[in-house]
């Protein structure tokens, strides 16, 4: 079968169209196609099929559980809808740069912004944040306060005053991703407002674990920052992967970054 890597900030996805699965178990395929050391080697596997205005997209994470939807994944889909786009192209013939993409968590459109090279820059419309509250959660033998919310998938924000440590985001992380309040699990942000305008943020990603960079943990940080910590509408959300730009307005929220296709690849195991 033929696998696609791309990534997005080091948030990496591998690639697989529908129509090389055949029967074989996407949970079991996505945890040996995951793997770091034995695989080929990424945060979760896409499942994907082309269409006429963009494609469709079902997400297994690396643990091989499912998941909704994940902001980089969708840019990195969309990068692949580009690409295709451009291969097919006829002559001098413009290519379409608005793409819609049917995820688990319904309709996302994405709007090509430029390119350089195999990276491609998008902004995606992700919607509207849903349930957004804060609450008191007991985590590690710490007190937490946290917003809970969804943009696609289920998000826990804690605003601090400094990023935590190693040894305490390897407490707290993988706490709050399997907390009880959480039965299907949830994706997990620490988050720290160092301007108006910029957000520092460590992520620990459901079925995965720390990500270099997350789009919807960037989006749910965001929307914390903006509603309980000050920040403005329109921010750079900074992970260990880079700088992604989150904006919140009237029509929802708009996350901004770039996605880079890696190769293509045999996989004959």
């Amino acid at each position: 079968m033929t696998i696609t890597k791309a990534h997005a900030y080091g948030n990496d996805f591998l690639f697989l169209h529908r129509d090389e699965l055949r029967d074989q178990d996407p949970a079991a395929l996505a945890r040996t196609l995951c793997a770091r050391h034995t695989g080929v080697g990424g945060d979760g596997l896409i499942l994907y099929t082309f269409t006429a205005d963009g494609a469709t997209m079902d997400l297994v994470n690396a643990d091989g559980s499912p998941s909704e939807l994940s902001g980089n994944g969708l840019r990195c889909l969309a990068a692949l809808v580009m690409r295709e786009r451009e291969r097919r192209r006829s002559g001098d013939g413009a290519v379409r740069t608005d793409i819609r993409c049917d995820t688990g968590a319904g309709e996302r459109h994405l709007a090509l912004t430029s390119r350089t090279g195999d990276r491609y820059l998008f902004t995606a419309a992700m919607g509207h944040p849903t349930h957004l509250q804060q609450e008191t959660l007991q985590v590690a033998g710490e007190s937490l306060v946290v917003a809970t919310l969804g943009i696609g998938n289920p998000q826990c924000v804690t605003l601090m005053d400094t990023l935590p440590d190693r040894a305490r985001f390897e407490r707290l992380g993988p706490g709050l991703a399997t907390h009880p309040r959480f039965p299907a699990g949830t994706n997990v942000e620490f988050v720290v407002v160092t301007a108006p305008d910029r957000l520092d943020i460590l992520i620990w990603e459901r079925g995965v674990g720390p990500t270099e960079a997350s789009g919807t943990g960037a989006c749910a940080a965001a929307i914390t920052a903006m509603q309980y910590g000050g920040a403005a509408r329109d921010v750079d959300v900074v992970s260990p992967g880079g700088r992604q730009r989150v904006a919140w307005r009237d029509d929802g929220v708009h996350l901004t970054g770039w996605a880079e296709i890696l190769f293509d690849a045999n996989w004959t195991a």
